[in-house]
């Protein structure tokens, strides 16, 4: 019996449960997988996990943590040279990059995402505007909404606040934790929290109760939010029947003339280094992320894949309201957060200082301060990197 621990969304469980009987028909392998939280899936204890499951899904910034302490394989002596050059070449944006790590590979990209907007055309049509290119224009967009009862939505719980600082600042062309000096200066700082400040003032009232599937699902079942700017795009959203269908595209661009560069998102599938039949689970686990599953039942059951041969597969855009097609620029176009060792924790804090500063009032250039401080000691750690 191969275990696998999955993140509790259709997008995640669905291709994965639906695997189970054809592959147990075609190798005889019994497979069983449960499920954890999005929060856990991004920021819990995936030590933890590592230890009690052979496969786990996971998010590309625990990398480093897993090369550091061991808890997961080193997949690079299990690929031959073909294969990695199928991932190369079948990559969407930096996902099969992102599972890589100091010579090894730690993960196989099953799942791709990245921060895009979301919009009711429905809703649009009915507010007699036109989707907003810039992040002037939603503000715009969100005054002239709220004169008619209707919202711009933001999914503002503490990690999205994050995500969405990181979004907005490599969209300015900046490259936070990348680039020498601060992970943000405080000019670079000041400017982006203030559209954060900006978009939490005109957002719908609920926003900061929302994660990305909580504002999907309010979008999908009431008709008082007709856009949001940024959220990680879920493809389950945009098959629904009309009126309310979800249709997902690129993100504001910070100012004109300037391109949006999102938070990737997105999985990979891990092996334990506690598996009990390593080699099973990696024939398992390569069978998931081949561009024929990828394309086909993956796609079918809900999932959003990690595969560039589904994203541009006719068929699938067709299954979905064109959902890969309409992102698929903007997944390329990608910003890819570091991930070396404590870049998990030291995210998860800033999320908490974050909120506060845009909902507590706290001192914005503390929170700051604290964050190129905290920073800076992570820096030796980081060592060669990727």
């Amino acid at each position: 019996m191969i275990t696998g621990i999955a993140w509790d969304h259709r997008r995640c469980w669905g291709p994965l449960e639906a695997s189970i009987e054809p592959y147990g028909k075609l190798t005889g392998q019994a497979v069983r997988w449960d499920r954890r939280s999005l929060y856990s899936f991004g920021e819990g204890d995936l030590g933890t996990y590592a230890e009690n499951y052979d496969l786990v899904i996971y998010d590309h910034p625990f990398v480093g943590d897993i090369c550091d302490k061991g808890w997961m394989l080193d997949l690079r002596p299990l690929l031959s040279p073909a294969q990695i050059a199928q991932f190369e070449h079948d990559e969407v944006g930096a996902s099969w990059r992102s599972y890589a790590y100091r010579g090894g590979i730690w993960g196989l990209p099953v799942d791709t995402a990245a921060q895009t907007s979301a919009a009711r055309l429905d809703l649009v049509g009915k507010l007699g505007l036109d989707i907003p290119k810039t992040l002037a224009e939603v503000r715009s967009f969100a005054e002239a909404a709220k004169r008619q009862d209707m919202f711009v939505g933001w999914p503002a719980v503490p990690t999205d606040l994050m995500c969405t600082l990181v979004s907005i600042a490599a969209s300015l062309g900046l490259n936070p934790g990348h680039a020498d000096g601060d992970f943000l200066s405080a000019a670079d700082a000041a400017e982006v929290i203030g559209e954060l400040q900006a978009l939490a003032r005109l957002a719908h009232p609920k926003s900061k109760e929302w994660n990305p599937i909580r504002c999907l699902d309010h979008m999908s079942s009431q008709d008082d939010v007709a856009y949001v700017p940024y959220l990680f795009n879920y493809v389950n959203y945009s098959t629904g029947n009309p009126p309310r269908k979800i249709t997902f595209g690129a993100a504001p661009a910070a100012r004109a003339g300037l391109q949006p560069h999102t938070i990737l998102g997105g999985a990979g599938i891990g092996i334990s280094a506690k598996a009990k039949d390593p080699e099973a689970a990696f024939a398992y686990a390569m069978w998931l992320c081949a561009p024929d599953y990828q394309s086909g039942d993956y796609v079918r059951f809900g999932g959003q894949p990690g595969s560039r041969s589904a994203w541009t597969s006719a068929a699938c855009n067709a299954l979905t309201g064109d959902f890969f097609a309409s992102t698929l620029a903007t997944l390329d176009n990608a910003y890819l957060r570091p991930t070396h060792p404590g870049f998990v924790p030291f995210f998860h804090d800033a999320t908490l200082k974050l909120a506060a500063v845009l909902f507590e009032d706290a001192p914005q250039r503390a929170f700051v301060d604290w964050l190129n401080d905290a920073y800076d000691r992570l820096r030796p750690a980081q060592g060669s990197g990727r």
